[in-house]
């Protein structure tokens, strides 16, 4: 027990204060047996939210398997997010198409990568206290990656190697990726939280943590 009255037993040796580092990240979600037993569950993006949730309330990540009706929330919350971001580089791709205009399609792929570099800058906000209205508010989170700086890039460096060895999982018949892709998203979850939780100090002193 810690000094503050915290039961620190189940504290993780890899969490969201712990330095991003390639290795760090790499080895987050298979640092214990309970995590390694959430490493290929369905409800892949609620279960991510649930698990830097925890750990910005000051518990371990794992279990986050708990609750498939509240996982299934988060998850379709910020996959409605998602959908909010690139809805204009879809419909604007959409159009260049019929209209056959370069131009345009030009245009559809700069808006579908900035809603993909937008998207990370409301999940860990998200996390902290599952309000919605973190989610959709795009210029906010535009603003909150700009403000993470070389740190978020670095976040997206981490992710995009660990992309590239989750096909790895391919080779095994096609079986292997259902592990091997759900490492990856807990690898990008636990990156970009780290981030955007030192950045903006998500952490919060009483835990309001949905076990």
């Amino acid at each position: 027990m810690s000094s503050h009255g915290r039961d620190t037993t189940q504290a993780p040796r890899i969490d969201l204060r712990t330095p991003l580092s390639l290795r760090s990240a790499f080895a987050f979600p298979l640092q214990t047996r309970e995590a390694r037993r959430e490493v290929g569950w369905l409800f892949n993006m609620g279960h991510r939210i649930q698990m830097v949730h925890n750990m910005q309330a000051g518990v371990s990540p794992w279990p986050a398997w708990r609750g498939y009706g509240r996982l299934l929330k988060y998850g379709t919350v910020t996959f409605l997010g998602m959908v909010e971001y690139y809805l204009p580089a879809i419909v604007v791709g959409f159009v260049a198409g019929w209209r056959g205009s370069t131009v345009l399609l030009i245009a559809a792929a700069l808006l579908g990568a900035g809603a993909t570099v937008a998207i990370p800058g409301y999940m860990s906000h998200y996390c902290r206290r599952f309000d919605a209205r973190e989610v959709f508010h795009p210029a906010s989170a535009l603003r909150r990656v700009w403000q993470g700086g070389r740190t978020y890039w670095h976040a997206w460096g981490i992710t995009l190697a660990a992309l590239v060895i989750s096909f790895v999982g391919l080779l095994g018949l096609g079986v292997g990726f259902l592990v091997t892709s759900v490492w990856f998203w807990q690898i990008a979850g636990y990156s970009f939280g780290t981030v955007f939780s030192q950045r903006f100090d998500l952490f919060d002193t009483i835990p309001d943590v949905r076990r």
